[in-house]
Formats: C-alpha cells, sequence, structure tokens
C-alpha cells in the first residue's frame, strides 16, 4: 500500500478559539428524554450528532433498569455534566420517572450553576409551560395517584425549566429535523467552549499535527479548507480533532466555530 493511501481524508472546518474543559465536569452533556417517544427518532439522532462532533455525553432514557426512586449514579452523572439538556416530548410528563429526573436536575442546575436547555419537540413550549394538552391530562392522572404536593413539585419544576431558553421543534416551526440537531449542536458547542474528545490514550499524533500545521504555514486568514484524504479507519477522524484542539490553543484561528 503507497503512502498516499495511508495519510488521512478530506476534512472541512471553521475554527473558535477554545478552552479546555472544567476539570470538575466529568461529562459535557447529559441528555434526558422519555425513551419510548424520541430514543430511535430526535433523542437518537441528537445523541449520535454530539458524538461525532466530540462531546462527552452521558444518556438517559427509559431502557436503563428503573425503580421507585433516582439511583445516586444517576444524580453522580447529572452533577458531573456542564451541560444538561431536556427533551420534552407530548408524553414526557406521562412517566413518573422523567419528572423525578428533572427535579433532580433543576436542582442540580440551582446548586453547581450548570448549563441548561429545554427542547420542545413536536410539543409547544406553552402546553409544557402551562401544563396544557397532553401535559394537562398526565397530570390529572398524576393527581389521582401520587401525593399532591409532589405533583404540585413537578408542576413547579417543569414552569421553571420551559421558562428558560431552549430550542422549539414543531409543526410551526418550518425547519429541517436534521438542521434543527445541528443547530443545538453548534450551539453547545459555542457554549462549552472546549476542546473535540480525541480518544482515552491517543498514540502518535503530534508528529502528524506538525505536518499538518506546516502545510498551513503563513496561508492562513480566517478560514481555510484543509484536505486529508485516505482509507477507512486509519484515524483521520481523530488527527483532525487532535488539529483542531492543538491550533484553537494556541489561538491560530479566532472568532469562528467548529461547523
Amino acid at each position: 500500500m503507497d503512502s498516499a493511501r495511508r495519510t488521512p481524508k478530506l476534512y472541512s472546518m471553521k475554527l473558535q478559539n477554545t478552552s479546555p474543559m472544567s476539570p470538575c465536569w466529568h461529562y459535557d452533556v447529559f441528555l434526558s428524554f422519555r425513551g419510548e417517544d424520541t430514543r430511535k427518532t430526535f433523542s437518537g439522532d441528537l445523541y449520535k450528532t454530539l458524538i461525532e462532533a466530540g462531546i462527552h455525553i452521558f444518556k438517559d432514557d427509559d431502557e436503563l433498569p428503573r425503580g421507585n426512586d433516582i439511583p445516586s449514579e444517576l444524580i453522580k452523572a447529572i452533577k458531573e455534566s456542564r451541560t444538561l439538556i431536556v427533551v420534552f416530548s407530548k408524553d414526557y410528563a406521562s412517566l413518573k420517572w422523567c419528572l423525578d429526573e428533572l427535579l433532580e436536575i433543576l436542582d442540580s442546575k440551582r446548586t453547581v450553576d450548570q448549563l441548561f436547555f429545554p427542547v420542545f419537540y413536536d410539543v409547544h413550549r406553552d402546553d409544557v409551560h402551562r401544563q396544557t394538552g397532553s401535559f394537562e391530562s398526565a397530570f390529572v392522572r398524576h393527581e389521582e395517584q401520587f401525593d399532591r404536593i409532589k405533583v404540585e413539585e413537578w408542576r413547579r419544576v417543569m414552569t421553571e425549566a420551559t421558562s428558560l431558553d431552549g430550542w422549539e421543534f414543531n409543526d410551526d416551526t418550518n425547519r429541517c429535523e436534521s438542521e434543527f440537531v445541528q443547530r443545538i449542536v453548534m450551539n453547545v458547542l459555542h457554549k462549552i467552549k472546549r476542546k473535540l474528545f480525541v480518544a482515552k490514550h491517543p498514540v502518535g499524533l503530534d508528529s502528524r499535527v506538525e505536518e499538518l500545521k506546516m502545510l498551513l504555514k503563513g496561508r492562513v486568514d480566517n478560514s481555510c479548507v484543509l484536505g486529508v484524504y485516505g482509507i477507512s479507519g486509519i484515524g483521520k477522524t481523530t488527527l483532525i480533532k487532535e488539529f483542531y484542539n492543538t491550533i484553537t490553543h494556541q489561538q491560530c484561528f479566532k472568532n469562528r466555530f467548529f461547523s
């Protein structure tokens, strides 16, 4: 196999000066959603796209073992996540687990001062905020089954969560779902201002990064396109992520973010 085939493939990027993730955060994002509603659709696509963008993420859905209480391991993951994203879907409020998890998420945000973003998928913010529509019927059932104080607590945190800035996708938004996912990922990358996750134990990247830097020496203005080619599985993406981290750390590029 010749050397050209072993060289990593085309990749395009725009960059912004970033700083490493704070050492107190174990995850960049904690993603919470009702799995039965969106696991195989929106939330699954969002999770995949966040991972592909190099974001270290903890995903919770109802495939995980469920008991009466939120386990301590899950609470720990919430507190150790820089950004908390909750996907509100039509049947979100029907599940006690989701509401209890939302309580833990908002309590953590108030205590640790994390970033929090609600996502309204195929629902209107007002219905979630005021618990009307499908949310109203869910809370009517909860009032028949659970303590009134607990139900009022669920209502309070749902109103609090939906009062914060987030993203809305429904029939009124007139936007492509894949573009909506990309918009969320881009905003998360911009907000957390961190390096891309490369690998737990990267090996042999330094010399390759230096080669790429030499190719761009004296040719960088506001943005550029770098072509990298090679067969599948030889580390093209890993190399580019490390290259991105290196040049942004050295402030070679400014006022741009990954796209």
